[in-house]
């Protein structure tokens, strides 16, 4: 017996003792908000990939088969599909109608907004376009941008998002972009509609450039659809795309809520729906 003692007492590093920490993490800030993902929700999403297969449909024929209102017509029926997020549905259909403008941009003789959208798509799908050759002739004798400009909102709306696309060495763009920057600045804090006054904010706040697509496509929908000549297949369009996508979101958020410890769903949950 006296030897086992003397033993145990010579044996070298005894192992300590392992203290385990309870873990008692607090429940999710989010409940089971993102749970709730159930068969209704894939019913719901069914129905909607139907209707929407339906409006790209009247939507292709409306706007890129029919050739009613000509360039200008197309120009702005293409800001609104990309401005409201569902270009991803027509993709081969506004490249085939920017090749056939921008074989006859040139020679447009257009107005200040179309002028300028058209530079901006162009641009955006890497067309080679020259600012010089399209933006001289809203210049003046001083080779300033004429003064008529100022009142056109719409107009100087487009050229301050055209602005954006310019490069190193085209001054002519970083003299639109201060020019339109200074007088719409002036006129959000005039007597403009509430309509244009918002487009303002947001546009100096965040140009299309800048901007999130999703997020943008929200903010476009109200604006578009108090707009008179807007396409309402169109409308219809977006907003069911916008539910479907956010359903997504929704789904992959179920996912990772159920198999992702809470304290951090806590954190990539609010991350993500604010990205969203």
């Amino acid at each position: 017996m006296s030897i086992q003692v003397c033993a145990a007492a010579r044996s070298p590093n005894p192992k300590p003792e392992i203290i385990r920490r309870t873990a008692n993490f607090p429940p999710s800030i989010w409940g089971d908000r993102f749970l709730n993902y159930d068969s209704q929700d894939i019913i719901t999403n069914a129905r909607n990939e139907q209707e929407v297969d339906k409006l790209k449909v009247v939507v292709r024929r409306e706007v890129f088969t029919t050739c009613a209102g000509g360039f200008s017509h197309q120009l702005k029926f293409i800001d609104a599909i990309q401005r409201l997020g569902v270009a991803y549905h027509f993709e081969s259909e506004i490249e085939e109608a920017l090749e056939r403008m921008h074989a006859a941009f040139r020679d447009h003789d257009g107005d200040l907004y179309n002028v300028a959208l058209g530079f901006r798509l162009l641009r955006q799908h890497g067309y080679k376009v020259s600012c010089t050759d399209v933006f001289n002739k809203f210049k003046d004798e001083n080779g300033s941008f004429k003064e008529c400009l100022i009142a056109d909102v719409p107009g100087m709306l487009s050229l301050y998002e055209a602005g954006h696309l310019g490069v190193r060495g085209e001054e002519i763009l970083d003299e639109a972009l201060a020019f339109t920057t200074t007088h719409l600045d002036s006129a959000a804090k005039a007597h403009v509609s509430y309509q244009h006054e918002e487009q303002i904010t947001q546009a100096l706040e965040r140009p299309l450039r800048k901007d999130l697509e999703r997020v943008c496509a929200r903010r476009y929908m109200s604006i578009y659809r108090d707009e008179a000549s807007h396409n309402e297949a169109l409308l219809k369009l977006a907003k069911l795309d916008f539910n479907l996508v956010q359903s997504l979101h929704k789904k992959e958020l179920s996912e990772i809520t159920r198999y992702v410890s809470p304290l951090i769903v806590n954190v990539s949950i609010q991350d993500l729906v604010f990205k969203v």
